[in-house]
């Protein structure tokens, strides 16, 4: 017996440091965004200096992506170690891939807004309002406001479905991430604090299978000391 409880130990361990790292995402991801917003003016054409006058505050938002995109990876094994046997391939496939692509967006915008700071530190004032730079800002708001929100909406939704199938999750939680899918999806670029939806639901559902695995370590630990001569 005490093989046994050791065996489901292990089994448990792997999924409750990826559920902290889904915790660890939504908490950087928000922090980087908040930076970003207090930090920049909405439209992608206003003058320069406003992102020099903050362009501490830009550096530190945008070194804390790389982190929430490796800690996303991490939520991302969690949820298909959370299906196991029940993962359907199809609604799988949707769910890898858009996660995937959401982590690449979320990278490329932040490796173009890293340059974009570069140029406005290290080149003469003239420069930063030339048409690249512009080119850029204009290409950052477009992958973070339309196809990394769009991307993070398909992987709420077959996530969700994923959820309603094998009720790995709490069957209200599954739908709320129908309707937060729904909001990113049909959002206007304009509403910038859409975007924060997502690290929220997948908070949301990191504490979740915190919650869960936390039960789960309990019952077989209880088992095996009711059990043990």
């Amino acid at each position: 017996m005490r093989e046994e409880a050791e065996a489901i130990r292990q089994r448990m361990r792997t999924p409750r440091a990826a559920a902290v790292a889904g915790v660890l995402f939504s908490v950087l991801l928000m922090a980087s965004q908040a930076l970003i917003w207090l930090s920049i003016p909405d439209n992608p054409w206003a003058p320069a200096m406003e992102e020099l006058r903050n362009s501490r505050e830009l550096a530190i938002a945008l070194n804390l992506v790389p982190f929430a995109g490796i800690a996303f990876l991490w939520f991302i094994a969690v949820v298909r170690d959370r299906i196991g046997d029940l993962e359907d391939r199809f609604f799988a496939t949707v769910f890898l891939g858009s996660g995937l692509l959401y982590v690449a967006m979320l990278f490329i915008a932040a490796a173009t807004a890293g340059a974009l700071v570069g140029l406005l530190q290290n080149l003469p004032v003239s420069q930063p309002t030339s048409a690249a730079y512009f080119f850029g800002r204009a290409e950052i708001y477009r992958i973070t406001t339309i196809y990394s929100t769009r991307m993070a909406g398909v992987f709420m939704m077959s996530s969700s479905t994923i959820f309603v199938r094998t009720q790995v999750i709490p069957r209200w939680l599954a739908l709320t991430g129908f309707v937060l899918a729904l909001t990113l999806l049909v959002s206007i670029g304009s509403i910038k604090f859409v975007a924060a939806l997502f690290p929220f639901w997948v908070l949301l559902i990191s504490v979740c299978v915190l919650i869960q695995n936390r039960r789960n370590w309990r019952e077989p630990s209880a088992k095996a000391a009711t059990q043990a001569p």
